[in-house]
């Protein structure tokens, strides 16, 4: 993994994907607390996220990222 300055990184489990045209919504579980990502829908294509997928969620104060 290359660096990143994101230090809080939350592992979830995704539960839901909910893609629109170019966005999408990205619900993850961490310990039975919803996160909930935007991103792009290439993001989500290029990760291959799916409900059941381990994610971290990498939370700065202006964004949350998730990487698989």
């Amino acid at each position: 993994m290359s660096k990143i300055s994101g230090r809080n990184q939350l592992v979830g489990t995704v539960k839901e994907v909910v893609k629109g045209a170019v966005m999408a919504k990205v619900v993850i579980d961490y310990k039975g607390a919803p996160i909930t990502a935007t991103i792009t829908t290439d993001s989500v294509d290029d990760l291959g996220l799916k409900p059941g997928d381990t994610v971290t969620a990498l939370v700065k104060s202006t964004e949350v990222m998730v990487m698989k």
